[in-house]
Parts: C-alpha cells; structure tokens; sequence
C-alpha cells in the first residue's frame, strides 16, 4: 500500500473544476479529470461554512481515511477533488462517508473492474 499523493495548488483544484466531470450527493462533491500520469492523486476541500477547523479537519480525516481503503480499487491516472458538504443532513461516521465515497467513485467510472 503506497502513500496517497495530495493536489495542493490552487491551479490544479481550478483547472479539475473547471474541466472535469462531477456528481453529488448529500456528503460529498467528487470532480474527476484524467491526468497522463501513473498515479491518482486526490484533493480535498472543505469550507469554512462547514464549521470550526476541529469539524473541518474531522471531515478531512475521515475522507482520507475512506480514499485510503478505496485506493487499491481506483484505477490510476485520475486527479479527483472532494468537496465535504455541509453536515446538517447526513450522518459524518467513517462507513457513511465510505459508502457515498464507493457510489461516487463507481458512477465516475474511476473503480476497477473485477
């Protein structure tokens, strides 16, 4: 299991926006763009409109830890940037935010196939 490689230019989140596909659920916005390299590398936002940094923080750990147990299913070449939403309507235990994680990365094509 290898490390998790991190988007941190504010470059690289705009042109993902801008350019690459989305979908939505209650937790989370995924945005996915292929990237020409032989790596996935994820980025993860969450506003302050989420709350106080302990919450965001919280919610950044918990989709890191999610992406870490989906990692070895991902296929690779992809940049994907998460966007926490805010938790008023949903559940922020680690196998909710699992579940929409898998759903989203399934319905992006981005899972691989057995």
């Amino acid at each position: 299991m290898g490390r998790i490689h991190r988007l941190k230019k504010n470059v690289e989140f705009q042109r993902i926006y801008r350019k690459g596909s989305y979908i939505a659920t209650k937790a989370l916005v995924a945005y996915v763009k292929p990237n020409n390299l032989k790596e996935t590398r994820i980025g993860i936002t969450v506003s302050k409109k989420y709350g106080k940094s302990v919450k965001r923080n919280r919610i950044r750990r918990l989709i890191i830890e999610s992406y870490r147990l989906l990692k070895d299913k991902v296929k690779p070449g992809y940049d994907i940037v998460f966007v926490a939403r805010k938790p008023d309507t949903y559940d922020t235990r680690l196998y909710n935010i699992h579940a929409m994680m898998s759903y989203i990365l399934d319905k992006l094509n981005v899972l691989k196939r057995d």
